[in-house]
């Protein structure tokens, strides 16, 4: 696969997955430095060489060729948590198509420190360069899954004493209300509609982001990087107790 743009080719030379790079002529100098500090060899080609391989002139000056990303399994994300010692938090993604909000959904779940993302495979956008690259990288580090079917993957982590949060902008418990001392899935549906009626069913609770603007509606990935920082600092402010 070949993967595009600065942060995330650096990222994935910081992982060991580059295999090759290539890189436009006249890119400054502090990069071409920072690139050869890894053992990869360097192929330098006119700029517009990049855009028609990359089929945009949004890479930065800069290409790898890469193996293509591979999804990880639900287990690698619940060993993760545990590995970590930590109580989980994974997102659940039901119908996340754009393949930009989906990368930056997995780019703030990695910062923010979240376990994992997992989605529906016939509902989300595939694992592609441009998501590589609104993730900035972070697929390289965090554990993308999928599932066939979301609702029986909620029922089954409900069993093992998971509580999933569904995002929904009508809910009548804001954020704020909710108790995230607990093993945790956090959902979020697609722009515009949401979540389906079967997975808003499923959850334990809906909850809502406070709204005090004009604008009734959150970008999903705004959305969840809100609704994972608040989980996480409700945790470590219940922990400091």
């Amino acid at each position: 696969m070949l993967l595009y743009g600065r942060n995330p080719v650096l990222e994935a030379l910081r992982a060991g997955l580059v295999q090759e790079l290539l890189v436009a002529r006249g890119v400054e100098e502090a990069l071409v430095q920072e690139l050869k500090t890894f053992d990869v060899r360097l192929k330098f080609a006119p700029r517009i060489e990049l855009d028609q391989i990359a089929g945009t002139t949004d890479h930065q000056g800069v290409i790898a060729d890469v193996e293509d990303l591979e999804w990880a399994s639900v287990d690698d994300i619940l060993d993760r948590a545990e590995s970590k010692g930590e109580e989980l938090l994974v997102i659940l993604l039901d119908g996340i198509t754009d393949p930009r909000n989906f990368g930056a959904i997995i780019r703030s779940a990695e910062v923010l420190g979240a376990h994992g993302v997992i989605v529906e495979e016939r509902r989300s956008s595939p694992l592609t360069a441009t998501v590589a690259k609104a993730a900035a990288g972070a697929t390289s580090f965090l554990p993308v899954a999928q599932t066939k079917n979301l609702p029986r993957l909620i029922e089954q982590l409900k069993a093992d004493g998971v509580w999933v949060y569904g995002a929904a902008g009508e809910a009548a418990r804001p954020m704020q209300q909710l108790d995230y001392q607990r093993p945790l899935a956090l959902v979020i549906g697609a722009e515009g509609e949401g979540m389906r009626r079967l997975v808003r069913e499923k959850c334990d609770e809906l909850v809502s982001i406070p709204i005090r603007g004009q604008i009734q509606s959150l970008n999903a990935s705004v959305a969840a990087g809100i609704l994972i920082q608040h989980a996480l600092a409700s945790r470590e402010a219940g922990a400091k107790k």
